[in-house]
Order: structure tokens, then sequence, then C-alpha cells
């Protein structure tokens, strides 16, 4: 009765169990390898690959090509896996007979599951860059290795997917990297990790390449001038009371813009007529000429990106420009610090007035909102997901909403929100009332 049970138990016995724990613990080296490649940041990579790291250097090589890694990985995981549950399955067969194969499927489905996928996986997570930085090497050898069959599967799994209309990007994860931190800050924010301000300010640094000139720009119709034509002690003193130390220059048409005038050069030129010329300055206000002293406007067309104007501004020494159409027609006016204040917040000092604001909380709970405020800042300052696809101010999104230019009094509830009309001026909607619908 033992010889059957000797023979069983021979030399070929324990090298199949050797095999088998051995190919168990390469899946759970592949598996836990996946892991730790595809979670770790490379931002956290990079870091210690600056500071000399070479097993975080190759892990930074080895995921810019995600797809190769992954197939490679994956190729060497089921390879050893198939081999160790056949391997398992005649062990078995050979001691329980043909009740062997079911036996052999239930202690390696527990053994893989256990040690080769959910252990070295949950290591992997909890310690992503370290294991990733001790894993490159091997990985890498692996990478190389199975580098030609991966290709050919590559390409045929890409066959198969353009079969069914899907195309495959592999420079996709370059895109996604703004999409991760964003998401990321958002996260950060929801958990209280985050502040509100921190994650604004990077979220609309992230978003200048992706706005426009056209969308933060102060429309024409509130853009303050100077006619060129006026006399000499009015364009003095509307320079003294305007807010806004550069002012355009038109003459005859607001549209037709001759000039910018900055109120330091035009006090300089004033005060070096009456001073330097020894004039009475009566004499030099008959003798001046606004022409002389200002500057050529600088135009931009209104589908600028707000990254590009920024580069702009720097590289030209510039704080201000006009906007256009692309019929040349004029479409409003943008500074440096309009771009600036997309990025860190509203920016104001001591010549600022400081009345009235866009957005004012009632007792009630309701919030009263200028219509000529951005929905982006509306969004930023109240926390909600109001559209701007289709409208870059309340009022427009109103009015797109409505489908008409609402009348004063009237009440509209979309996107969750409750609007009332509280002002109009001729064909604008100048005062809102808003109210978030679940507060109701």
């Amino acid at each position: 009765m033992t010889e059957p049970l000797t023979t069983a138990y021979d030399s070929a016995f324990w090298l199949t169990g050797g095999a088998i724990l051995l190919l168990l613990v390469l899946s759970g080296f592949f598996s836990g390898s996946e892991t730790a490649l595809t979670a770790a940041s490379r931002g956290k990579l990079r870091a210690q690959a600056d500071k000399g790291s070479r097993g975080a250097q190759r892990a930074l090589v080895i995921t810019e090509d995600n797809e190769k890694l992954i197939g490679s990985v994956l190729l060497g995981n089921n390879l050893v896996n198939i081999l160790s549950t056949s391997l398992a399955t005649a062990l078995f067969t050979r001691l329980f007979g043909d009740s062997g194969v079911a036996l052999a499927t239930l202690v390696m489905t527990a053994l893989v599951l256990i040690f080769a996928e959910v252990l070295p996986k949950t290591y992997a997570i909890t310690n992503a860059e370290k294991a990733a930085a001790g894993v490159s090497g091997p990985i890498q050898f692996v990478v190389t290795v199975f580098a030609p069959l991966v290709s050919a599967i590559r390409v045929l799994v890409r066959a198969v997917l353009r079969v069914f209309g899907v195309r495959a990007d592999p420079d996709s994860h370059i895109l996604a990297v703004r999409e991760e931190i964003a998401g990321a800050l958002q996260l950060g924010h929801s958990e209280g990790v985050v502040e509100k301000e921190d994650r604004d300010r990077i979220l609309g640094a992230l978003d200048l390449s992706d706005r426009f000139v056209e969308e933060i720009m102060l429309h024409r119709s509130r853009i303050e001038m100077i006619d060129a034509d006026s006399p000499v002690e009015d364009i003095l003193s509307q320079s003294l009371q305007s807010n806004h130390t550069r002012l355009p220059v038109y003459r005859g048409d607001p549209e037709n813009i001759i000039g910018i005038v900055h109120a330091k050069d035009l006090l300089r030129a004033i005060h070096s007529m009456s001073v330097e010329t020894d004039r009475s300055l009566v004499e030099a206000f008959a003798a001046f000429k606004i022409t002389d002293v200002m500057m050529k406007p600088y135009f931009v067309p209104e589908t600028t990106t707000l990254d590009e104007q920024m580069r702009q501004f720097l590289s030209q020494r510039t704080h201000f420009a006009l906007v256009v159409d692309e019929y040349g027609a004029l479409r409003g006016l943008l500074t440096l610090e309009d771009i600036l204040e997309e990025i860190v917040g509203e920016i104001t000092d001591e010549f600022d007035p400081a009345a009235d604001h866009d957005l004012r909380r009632t007792d009630d709970g309701q919030f009263i909102v200028d219509g000529a405020m951005t929905i982006r800042d509306l969004n930023r300052a109240m926390d909600w997901n109001l559209p701007d696809e289709e409208a870059n101010t309340i009022a427009g999104l109103v009015i797109h909403e409505a489908q008409t230019i609402p009348s004063t009094g009237q009440v509209f509830s979309f996107h969750g929100f409750r609007f009332e009309v509280l002002a109009r001026k001729d064909n604008r909607i100048t005062r809102l009332k808003i109210r978030p619908l679940m507060a109701a």
C-alpha cells in the first residue's frame, strides 16, 4: 500500500512542486510590477531621479510607452500563470487521478488570487514609487526580450480595434496630464487637503491655453476713451478723474482708435512744456497736442489664447491691447492684469472703485449678480458649475437659455438655478437674482 505513495512523492514531484512555487513568485512579481509602474506618480519618480535614483530613472523610461510596458508584463504574467496551472494539473492528476483536475483548479485559483494578485498588488499600491524603482531593472530586461512579440501583438490589437472604429493614440497620456492634475486638485479640495484659493489659482493657470481673449476682455461699451479733438483741459481732467492710467484715444468715431495715452506721459509733457520752456500754463495748453504724447495702439485678434497673449505682453513690454474681430472692428480691451486675475483672482488697488461688487448675498440666501459678471468668475466665487460654452456672462447665459431678451421681473429655471431679472437697460440685462434650486 505504501509503494504507490512513495512512487508519487519522488524527485519529479518535488521538482514540479518547486517549479509551481517559483512560477507563483514570478506571477506575483509581474502583477505587482504592473500595478507599481502604472500607479506610480511620474512627478515623484522624476523628483527621485533628479536626486540620483537610477531605479526611478529606469521606471520613467519604461513608463514612457505604457502600451509596450503593459503588453510585456501581461505576456510574462500569462505565461507563468498558464504554465503553473498546467504543472499543477499534471501533478494533482498523478496523485488523485481524474478528480485531480478539479482539485488543481481550486488550489491554484486560491494560490494565484492571494499570493500572485492581491498580496503583491496591495503592496505595490501602498509603496508605488518605491516598488516601481525596485522592479524597473528586471522589467526593463523583460520588455527588451519580449519587444518583438509585443510589437506584433500591438499591430494585431490595433488592427482589430480599427475594425470596430477605435483608434489607439500612443500619445494620449501626454494630453491627460492636465486632466490628471485637475482631477487631483478637485479630489484634494473635496477631501479638505487643498484650499479653494490654491485650487483656483492652479486651475486658472492650466486653463490659459484653452481660453481666448474675447472671454475676459472688457466689452467696448464699457471702455473709457479720450476724444482727440477735445480741449486739452477736458483731456487732462478726464485723465486725472479716471481710475485707469492708460486710455484709448479716438478721433471722430469711437471705432477709430488712433493711439493710447498714459497719464504719466500726459502730465510729463504738460510739465515740460510749461516749466522747461518758461511758458505759462495757458500757453502750454494752447500748444499741446495729444497726438505728440500718445503711443501706437496695439491690436490683437479675439481668437488669441490667453497663454499666447500673456507671452506677447511680456515680450513686447506692454500691458494694454485692443481686441478686434475678423473684420477689424473693435470688440473690447484687454490688459495683462486681466489675464493675471484669471489665475490669482481679483486684483484691486487704492484707485479701483470700492463700490458695488459684482456679487452680493441677500439676507434670504439669494445672490444679486451683475449681468456683466462672467460665468467663470461666478463659478469660482461660489463653487458652482454653470456652463460657459455658449455664453461668457451671466446675462448672456440667461438670454441664450431664454432664447429672447427677458423683461424685468421675468423668472427662469435651468441648470439647477433660479434666475430672476432685476434690472435691464436697453437690450442688456444689468442685474440678476440667482438662487440654487436645491436650497429651496
